[in-house]
């Protein structure tokens, strides 16, 4: 814990301090290489909040691409972001916590309201503009955070919309590519069903509870695997597409759960 303290007042803040305006200027600007620092805040928040990322695949590069994820951890962000340049799909509740929402419109994190069912137009029209424009964006398809130790079914309504709002936008070349996060060990050791709560963000804890016990946690070993992507074109059966997505990030994360090595693993 002295560690992090250390090293959030001499590393992450100075960082920050300088970032965070660099950051609004480059996205006012809208210059290309706008990821550049986001990325390397996210590096710099692996090693604060103890996690070692391996990495499984890559992802896709040089065409727009619609990834499609498990969710386990508000630490999830900070792991995917670390190794890919992605916008991320989040809650509107994100945008509205203090300094998280700055940081993470600085990112273009592209905000849905789940109690309305309206917003789902406009967020598929803001995914397709960015896939229009050839940047990469992350859905966590099932719709909430799960403890990881298996994956709700994925919800292929906004996967849909991204679909019908695809031609208006102009991004006609499409590739959606599943993505599975798993924690897979705790100080060097294979994680516990139990201890699957330690990483996990579940409804029983508020986000201060979970932050305390990440911060005051072990090393967490978190592997981000790329699966194999595919065309998407306007005329893909949604529930299938989706449902292939769903498929293989299930049987990777069943196969990481269980220690087994996949081909790949960096």
């Amino acid at each position: 814990m002295i560690f992090r303290i250390v090293y959030l007042v001499f590393v992450l803040f100075p960082f920050l301090l300088v970032a965070i305006p660099l950051q609004w200027l480059v996205n006012a600007l809208r210059l290309p290489f706008w990821t550049v620092l986001p990325r390397a805040f996210h590096k710099l928040g692996c090693v604060f909040l103890g996690l070692r990322v391996r990495v499984i695949g890559e992802p896709a590069t040089g065409r727009a691409t619609l990834l499609v994820s498990n969710h386990i951890s508000w630490t999830d962000i900070v792991a995917i972001g670390s190794v890919a340049d992605v916008t991320f799909v989040a809650k509107r509740e994100v945008g509205e916590w203090f300094f998280v929402g700055m940081v993470a419109r600085l990112q273009k994190t592209i905000f849905v309201d789940r109690t309305r069912r309206s917003d789902a137009a406009r967020t598929s029209r803001e995914m397709a503009q960015h896939l229009a424009s050839g940047n990469a964006v992350l859905l966590f398809a099932e719709g909430q955070s799960d403890i990881g130790t298996h994956v709700l079914p994925f919800r292929s309504a906004l996967v849909g919309a991204a679909q019908h709002a695809m031609i208006d936008a102009g991004a006609r070349d499409v590739l959606l590519q599943p993505l599975t996060i798993a924690y897979t060990r705790l100080q060097g050791l294979p994680v516990s069903r139990n201890e699957r709560s330690l990483v996990a963000w579940i409804k029983s804890r508020s986000v201060g509870q979970n932050i305390i016990e990440i911060l005051a946690g072990p090393v967490k070993e978190v592997t981000v695997a790329f699966g194999t992507p595919q065309p998407l074109s306007e005329t893909d059966d949604r529930k299938r597409v989706t449902k292939a997505a769903e498929n293989e990030v299930r049987a990777t994360l069943v196969a990481l759960n269980r220690g087994l090595e996949l081909p790949g693993a960096a």
